[in-house]
């Protein structure tokens, strides 16, 4: 049976991880509502904390068994203990152990040199034109300003430039859910197609974020239509940026008994997965 909770905090986030908390499930295992968005008002005056609902799945909790009357037990006096005898130590534990040989020494492999950490190998053949050049040139003034170290590697796979962020510290640019990473996306895009009469899409990605964020996401779609289809009813899912919901969507097209379409407005448009009994 389907339960739902409600938890405040000053955000959305923290009140995600309070519930979760409280409930001791993971991300995937609730379905996210924002009942109320947080607002931190102007020096905390008419501040509002945000409100969030959690729907999970629990276990139906079966009736409780009547207990039997425990039965009526006749005491008799325990007989007198009789003196224990103390136990010798045993041989084994106070012996000392035979020492064994030692084994025989073998030739110590050579340590193999450590490998660096490298970022996923990208996509596509590596290209130097022009317009990966503006690429290159864009970002690095742009993680100048931002003050970290990252160098693009800009490959080519039909229309679309690869650009995957090889440095330490990659969380600083992929940010909360990948929000950072989707900025840098965005601005290099304007920033290399500004004039353009054929555009180009640029593909931004750091330390494989873009299919561990994919693969995650077509694991809540399919839970979630499962959910749909067992209780005959609609869930929505939480907020979700373009991409997202084009995975979501994806995912679930051939999924029986269960269709999907998006709600709202950004930047609060959500995906909804319906129960479709029409689609077999």
């Amino acid at each position: 049976m389907l339960k739902y909770m409600e938890f405040t905090a000053k955000t959305e986030d923290e009140a995600i991880a309070k519930g979760l908390a409280c409930l001791g499930m993971d991300r995937d295992d609730v379905s996210v509502e924002i009942l109320e968005r947080g607002k931190t008002g102007f020096l905390g005056i008419g501040s509002v904390p945000a409100k969030v609902k959690l729907t999970y799945e629990a276990p139906d909790e079966p009736a409780p068994e009547p207990v039997p009357a425990p039965p009526v037990v006749e005491v008799k006096p325990a007989p007198a203990p009789k003196p224990e005898r103390s136990a010798a130590p045993k041989a084994e534990r106070s012996a000392p152990r035979a020492e064994r040989p030692a084994p025989k020494a073998e030739p110590k492999p050579q340590p193999a040199p450590k490998a660096e950490p490298l970022s996923p190998a990208p996509k596509g053949q590596p290209v130097d034109d022009d317009l990966a050049a503006a690429i290159v040139k864009f970002q690095t003034g742009l993680f100048e300003h931002m003050g970290v170290e990252a160098r693009p590697v800009v490959t080519r796979e039909g229309d679309t430039y690869q650009v995957v962020l090889e440095g330490e510290n990659m969380g600083a640019l992929i940010g909360h859910r990948g929000e950072t990473l989707d900025a840098i996306q965005q601005l290099t895009g304007y920033a290399v197609n500004r004039g353009r009469s054929h555009r180009v899409r640029i593909h931004v990605d750091a330390e494989g974020y873009r299919a561990r964020r994919e693969e995650s996401l077509n694991r809540l779609a399919r839970k979630t239509a499962g959910k749909v289809v067992k209780y005959r009813r609609n869930i929505t899912l939480e907020a979700m940026n373009a991409y997202e919901r084009h995975v979501i969507h994806t995912a679930l097209q051939d999924y029986p008994s269960v269709t999907t379409f998006s709600t709202g407005t950004e930047p609060n448009r959500r995906t909804v997965v319906a129960y479709d009994p029409s689609k077999m």
